[in-house]
């Protein structure tokens, strides 16, 4: 083979090379421990059985990972709520210190996940900074039982996912066409008109992308349950972590993320169908 032959054929196959490293990585950190997982999952007695599985069809088992889709759906609204206002802020009407305001958003998350969910006892705490504020201003007149609750779990898990919404939807904003909005202007529409059928329905996919990077691992999230929940819930992502590290039944762990895997796919698949959906929908408008 010539030389200007093998520097084409090099040149031509560049991005295959590219992306091999990706490959392995997700070959070696993906695939191989999930094949890992559901060949375990049929493990019982040194055969092969259903038996982990038939195990699973009781209703405290549903109620888990409804409880943990539950959660995950809530979380994942709630941090569209709030992140919408501030992504759109800073992509539409900040321009001098936009760079400052990301770098401060973002700066909060560079610590380590459990020191920002430790920081949350200061703040929620019988003596905390809520509870003292509150009754500072006069609004109550004892502290209120704020930990161990449903509400703290909810609240710390929009603030550690919040850059995960906050992140796609600027970048979809930022590169909204500021022609069609003043068009809409033009046309004698309203602020809350051009948001409603310009804005919105043109943001979908930075809301799609958002709502499953927070919805996702909300699904599995334990570490916030276990320490703001005081361990009174059980979520998927908590029984998984006791199969795993504390009872050591690894085939019946490993049945029990297989079905609740497949149960968080399949939701995820019809949120994915609407999504896309409400997007085709909004480029035909």
């Amino acid at each position: 083979m010539k030389q200007t032959d093998f520097k084409g054929a090099i040149t031509k196959e560049v991005s295959f090379f590219m992306i091999t490293p990706a490959l392995l990585w997700q070959v070696l950190f993906f695939y191989i421990p999930l094949t890992m997982i559901v060949g375990a999952s049929f493990m019982y007695q040194s055969g092969i059985s259903w038996q982990h599985y038939s195990s699973l069809l009781e209703l405290p088992y549903f109620k888990i990972i409804t409880r943990s889709l539950l959660f995950a759906l809530i979380n994942a609204f709630v941090c569209l709520i709030f992140a919408y206002p501030a992504a759109y802020f800073l992509a539409r009407n900040v321009k001098k210190w936009k760079n400052i305001l990301l770098f401060s958003l973002m700066l909060p998350f560079w610590t380590n996940i459990l020191v920002q969910i430790y920081a949350w006892f200061f703040v929620l705490e019988r003596n905390g900074l809520c509870n003292t504020l509150l009754m500072k201003l006069g609004l109550i007149s004892e502290p209120l039982h704020l930990m161990n609750s449903s509400l703290t779990i909810l609240i710390v898990m929009a603030y550690c996912y919040l850059p995960f919404m906050i992140l796609p939807l600027y970048s979809n904003l930022e590169k909204l066409d500021s022609r069609l909005i003043e068009s809409s202007y033009d046309l004698g529409a309203n602020s809350w008109q051009t948001f409603f059928n310009v804005t919105l329905p043109l943001s979908w996919s930075g809301i799609k992308t958002g709502f499953f990077l927070v919805f996702v691992p909300s699904f599995g999230e334990f570490v916030i349950p276990a320490l703001m929940g005081g361990s009174k819930y059980m979520f998927a992502g908590s029984l998984i972590s006791h199969y795993f590290l504390t009872v050591h039944d690894t085939s019946q762990g490993a049945a029990f993320t297989c079905l609740s895997g497949v149960v968080l796919l399949t939701i995820a698949i019809v949120l994915n169908w609407y999504f896309s959906k409400k997007a085709y929908a909004s480029r035909g408008q």
